[in-house]
């Protein structure tokens, strides 16, 4: 009877929403936390190694996000079929292969293969689509949007854990033993993988997959999140990538980089939080237009500011609070609007576009730099694409689609 009673209590632990979501914060940390670190690697690297440079370095991550919003619905897909359990465990395999595979790499084709596409395909397969999806799925409508902020917090510590880390081991080692420290720490997320096993279970009339893509691709709401997000993913990645190389190049020093870069981790863990939470009281489409309207104007003061770190570091102070509020509010949407069945599979194409954006601001970041010698081209797209994002998101109809209405909609 003990051992009976002691696995029945086992099982209903492993059943325990809360469980699920400290897993899926942790793999969040390590997956979103190591990969916002990428951007200190830059200087070490074009300075170590004249086949790279600012333009290659910024083409192997922005194939990194590419790669990540491609195999992200598939991902997602693959977590509501067969459970987050097996997905995350892959992917965590994948994501450390692919950092062994850059601390070894001298050619910028090297580390296009191993940032840019082993990477990419691990943090597919271990960050939002996935992860959200589980949680998701486990939390009552009314506790979604804050279970999903706290969800997207494990990303926010992360990245504040992740920089002095990542500097540290840069520091005191090498770049290439800095990608072997970081490949070791991503293996924890195949020990949590586990804990998120589980497939996705229906609520209300039974869908197929194809009629919940062709609903949701038919949604005009649906279709401007995923723009409004594309612009999200272009913003971060331009920021995440090159901030600590813009710095320089305005003739300030070195620690300012790493500063701001932690200074956007720790201020996004309050604003993460505080949108999640905001999520379940207003309108979340309303609370996006916001956050988008403040990147903008955020990121023109700085531009036209005079250089310093004073201004630099409420710069991200400021723009860290958005930085990944925008995910609980997005995912939540997603969630209200279409119901968690197939939550991971539409949570990942949004993130699909998310990582498009991602794939040119990395990209055509280094690309106008090496053109022109200069970022602020790309800033001022930064400003323009924050105000269109904001506009697109007032108009989004976020009410449930009645369940009534998806019946009738499949038996015809």
């Amino acid at each position: 009877m003990r051992t009976a009673s002691s696995t029945l209590s086992a099982a209903h632990l492993l059943r325990d929403p809360r469980l699920v979501l400290l897993a899926g914060s942790i793999i969040a940390l390590v997956a979103v936390g190591m990969r916002h670190s990428f951007g200190l690697f830059l200087t070490p690297i074009t300075q170590d190694l004249q086949s790279i440079n600012r333009e290659s370095f910024g083409f192997a991550v922005a194939l990194q996000n590419l790669m990540w919003g491609l195999a992200q619905p598939f991902a997602g897909m693959m977590a509501d079929r067969f459970g987050s359990a097996r997905v995350i465990f892959v992917g965590g395999a994948l994501y450390a292969a692919g950092l062994i595979f850059a601390s070894a790499s001298s050619t910028a084709l090297g580390l296009t293969l191993g940032l840019g596409v082993l990477v990419g395909l691990g943090l597919s397969a271990t960050t939002y689509a996935v992860v959200l999806g589980a949680v998701g799925r486990r939390f009552p409508p009314e506790r979604r949007a804050t279970a999903l902020g706290v969800a997207s917090l494990g990303g926010s510590i992360g990245i504040f854990l992740s920089v002095p880390v990542t500097l540290a081991l840069i520091d005191s080692f090498h770049w290439s033993m800095a990608f072997v420290s970081l490949a070791l720490v991503a293996l924890a997320m195949c020990i949590m993988a586990p804990l998120l096993a589980g497939r996705a279970q229906a609520e209300g009339p039974e869908q197929s997959l194809r009629a919940a893509l062709e609903e949701a691709l038919g949604h005009k709401g649906f279709v401007m999140l995923v723009l409004g997000f594309f612009v999200c993913g272009f913003q971060l990645a331009f920021i995440g990538t090159h901030l600590p190389a813009y710095l320089l190049d305005r003739q300030l020093d070195v620690w300012l980089g790493g500063a701001a870069l932690a200074t956007i981790g720790i201020t996004n863990i309050a604003g993460t939080l505080a949108c999640g939470a905001i999520g379940d009281r207003v309108s979340k489409k309303n609370a996006l237009a916001v956050l988008y309207l403040i990147r903008a104007a955020v990121v023109a003061v700085f531009v036209l500011l005079p250089p310093s770190p004073l201004s630099t570091l409420v710069f991200a102070a400021t723009i860290g609070f958005t930085w990944l509020g925008t995910v609980p509010l997005t995912s939540a949407i997603v969630a209200q609007v279409f119901g968690p069945r197939y939550l991971a599979t539409l949570v990942g194409i949004v993130f699909l576009m998310h990582q498009l954006g991602s794939f040119l601001g990395a990209w055509l970041g280094g690309l106008a730099f090496e053109q022109t010698g200069s970022y602020d081209l790309i800033w001022w797209s930064v400003v323009l694409l924050g105000i269109v994002a904001a506009l697109l998101h007032w108009p989004i109809d976020e009410r449930p689609i009645a369940a009534e209405a998806r019946f009738v909609g499949a038996t015809k």
